[in-house]
């Protein structure tokens, strides 16, 4: 059951103040609509509770990640967390966290990470992640990996049934030598779900590919149908020569955080129940 926001209604003005004609019609209520951009803020703030000073913390790329990473900026600034340690999974959340006067290091110098907070692209019922649209998966593997928890932070629109049911990309991180040659390795692999697999460019109207933190290329895979035993497809795709890394984060976060309409669900793994 979702948890209902607090003060999600806004006032209307008495008809006297809006310039209306006065009737005696009591004050009205009226829901605030949220944007899904509201809905991410409110998960990323609800994860940033879940921060405690001395901690150190993955700190997750894309538009939601944003949104947690500023808010431990700002509780940095107020002096309500100290001594925190971020590791950043991209250059953008790099010059992010600078910028915000996180300070910042790297798995060399912290192999374990108390906790990491980042968004996804898809949430399975079995909290089963596709992440990696925005280009970062593989560093963003590596520092989740590395942690002791996970919290996920999404809007219901990611939630789905099964990996690949939003018809949207599940990207995978090749290196550029011969990738028109891993491309179609991978759309082979896939055939009996109708894959269709496309380097992914710089823009749409562009031939330039696009080029991740690490230099490679990403090959986004357009799924039909569900691919099945999502640890043996991950396998799959692991075994071919030229790739790097998938976008399938599998048995690895520990919460997931859903901001919907109605209010926020937190759902943990391996609960039968959801907050």
């Amino acid at each position: 059951m979702a948890i209902p926001y607090p003060q999600l209604f806004a006032t209307v003005k008495p008809p006297m103040e809006a310039g209306l004609p006065s009737q005696s019609s009591p004050l009205s209520l009226s829901p605030v609509i949220l944007t899904q951009d509201d809905l991410k803020k409110i998960a990323a703030y609800k994860a940033v509770e879940f921060v405690e000073s001395g901690m150190v913390l993955g700190l997750g790329t894309g538009s939601t990640a944003k949104h947690a990473v500023d808010r431990i900026g700002e509780l940095l600034r107020q002096g309500k967390l100290k001594n925190i340690i971020g590791i950043p999974t991209s250059k953008k959340t790099h010059e992010q966290a600078v910028s915000l006067g996180i300070p910042l290091s790297d798995l060399d110098t912290h192999p374990t990470v108390d906790l990491a907070i980042d968004g996804a692209d898809e949430v399975d019922p079995g909290l089963n992640l596709v992440k990696g649209r925005g280009g970062s998966l593989l560093r963003e593997k590596m520092v989740e990996s590395a942690c002791k928890r996970f919290i996920v932070i999404v809007d219901e629109s990611k939630c789905v049934h099964f990996i690949g049911e939003s018809g949207l990309a599940m990207p995978v991180e090749v290196v550029p030598f011969c990738w028109k040659f891993s491309a179609q390795r991978l759309q082979n692999l896939f055939e009996y779900a109708g894959c269709v697999a496309k380097l992914r460019t710089e823009k749409e109207s562009s031939s330039r590919p696009f080029v991740t933190d690490n230099g490679n290329f990403i090959v986004d895979l357009y799924f039909k149908e569900d691919i099945g035993d999502l640890k043996i497809a991950s396998d799959k795709i692991l075994r071919l020569a030229g790739v790097v890394e998938h976008g399938m984060f599998l048995d690895m976060a520990s919460t997931v955080i859903v901001a919907g309409e109605l209010g926020i669900t937190i759902k943990h793994k391996g609960d039968h129940h959801q907050e």
